[in-house]
């Protein structure tokens, strides 16, 4: 155990066998686990206890769990049973909003967002949940499950919870981890209907910006509703292509590609056809990226795409590629590379040449051929739709993208020609007046597969 000037205090009813590299255990609500460093055993969780624990240099041996100072039992007791939960997502909550800030100095700053404070479970394919203002509603639209008169509240997002003090001074605390979403109060432990389903939740531990790679990370995760991956699922149905692929993307690297795996097996149309109904060219290589993540090109929808590719097919003095409407407009650089993208992906002949034409959206193509690009045709938007600029930045290795000024949701879209934004009415009106979708998974990808890349 650690050495110290001061007398270290074994924390109360910690029977606990930690000899030997202990399984995880379940200690005030949160899974602590044995970690080897030296010759010292120190004990890890996850979010709020473990930014505490490392704080206050809690250490152990088999028998049972120290702090590594001289306070009393009863003090003890008061940290860990009684104003713990809140005190501890306060303190972490402080640390958050640290990374926030570092990370906006870093990147490309804030953008105003409407101040309203909500957090949402259910990620991957659980039932989703709004929390907001002490009330837990079934999303998109109801009905209310439960609710707490409450004195305050902290939603710590990258701990995916919400710790609550009602006005009769008890505390309340809903948190989200790999196994369900769970509601912690009167010494109990009860899990929210419709939300037990595996998902895989990293802490992305090392990184420098991990807490910020968890909330994104959520942000793309509960945006999967019934299989599909929208854009959100307040005011977008049906999913994008393009969206679903850099959604994929991030879940491949998670290891949660199989809460999308049916919708992917289920394509059948070269198209989603949101965009006003138009055939975009784009929308073919992303369908074969998306087939390759959990099939081979024995999938049905193969053989369709390659019957479409032709459609669009251009042959001058730059070689053979494509040539369509992607955003209304023509961007055959952009188009060209999803192609090969997809055709390499499942093996498959690759006919096409990129071609040595402007073309704006040829930036946000980073995932490849990065060499074959027209200088000074880039599309930099920071506002509207920040996915554009940060996939730019992404590519040109810069650092000029904002995220939110809030600490939940970090991401966005506004003003998208084919949004619903009434469906935002359930988190605030204001999301409606000012047409704006927030989390927003493009966005929210974009970031994240920077920051992956960046380490």
């Amino acid at each position: 155990m650690m050495k110290s000037s001061c007398m270290a205090t074994l924390i109360w009813a910690a029977a606990v066998n930690l000899a030997g590299g202990a399984d995880p255990v379940l200690f005030r609500g949160c899974d602590l686990q044995m970690l080897e460093m030296g010759n010292q055993s120190v004990l890890r969780s996850s979010g709020t206890d473990e930014q505490y624990i490392a704080s206050h240099a809690l250490v152990g041996d088999k028998n049972g769990l120290y702090f590594n100072d001289d306070r009393t039992i009863a003090e003890v007791k008061s940290t860990w049973m009684g104003t713990a939960p809140v005190s501890l997502a306060k303190r972490s909550l402080m640390q958050y909003r640290a990374d926030l800030e570092a990370f906006r100095r870093e990147y490309g700053g804030a953008r105003e967002m409407p101040d309203i404070r909500f957090f949402q479970f259910g990620m991957g394919s659980r039932a989703k949940y709004l929390f907001k203002k002490g009330v837990l509603t079934r999303a998109p639209n109801g009905p209310v499950i439960r609710h707490w008169d409450t004195k305050e509240s902290t939603i710590l997002p990258p701990d995916y919870s919400v710790t609550m003090t009602t006005m009769d001074g008890r505390q309340i605390r809903i948190v989200e981890d790999e196994d369900a979403v769970w509601i912690e109060e009167d010494g109990q432990r009860s899990v929210v209907p419709g939300t037990q389903a595996r998902v895989c939740l990293p802490s992305f531990a090392g990184h420098q910006h991990a807490s910020i790679l968890r909330v994104l990370h959520h942000e793309i995760l509960i945006n999967v509703i019934d299989g599909l991956p929208v854009p959100n699922f307040y005011v977008y149905k049906k999913p994008w292509y393009r969206d679903g692929a850099m959604m994929a993307m991030c879940l491949k690297r998670t290891g949660n590609l199989a809460v999308i795996r049916d919708w992917i097996l289920g394509l059948r149309e070269p198209y989603d056809r949101n965009n006003a109904g138009e055939t975009e060219a784009d929308n073919l290589g992303q369908g074969l990226y998306l087939v390759s993540l959990v099939s081979d090109k024995k999938h049905p929808l193969v053989p369709t795409i390659l019957r479409e590719l032709p459609s669009f097919e251009v042959k001058d003095q730059q070689g053979l590629y494509l040539k369509g409407r992607s955003d209304f407009a023509d961007h055959p650089v952009y188009q060209t590379k999803w192609a090969k993208y997809g055709l390499r992906a499942l093996g498959l002949e690759d006919p096409y040449t990129i071609p040595a034409v402007a073309d704006s959206y040829s930036s946000l193509f980073w995932m490849d051929f990065r060499d074959q690009h027209a200088a000074g045709t880039k599309v930099t938007d920071h506002g509207f739709y920040p996915y554009l600029g940060w996939a730019t930045d992404h590519f040109l290795g810069q650092k000029l993208s904002p995220i939110s000024n809030r600490d939940y949701p970090l991401t966005w879209e506004i003003q998208a020609s084919q949004a619903d934004y009434a469906g935002m009415a359930i988190i605030d009106p204001i999301f409606v007046e000012r047409k704006t979708s927030s989390p927003h998974t493009w966005h929210a990808a974009e970031v994240f597969l920077y920051l992956l890349e960046e380490r």
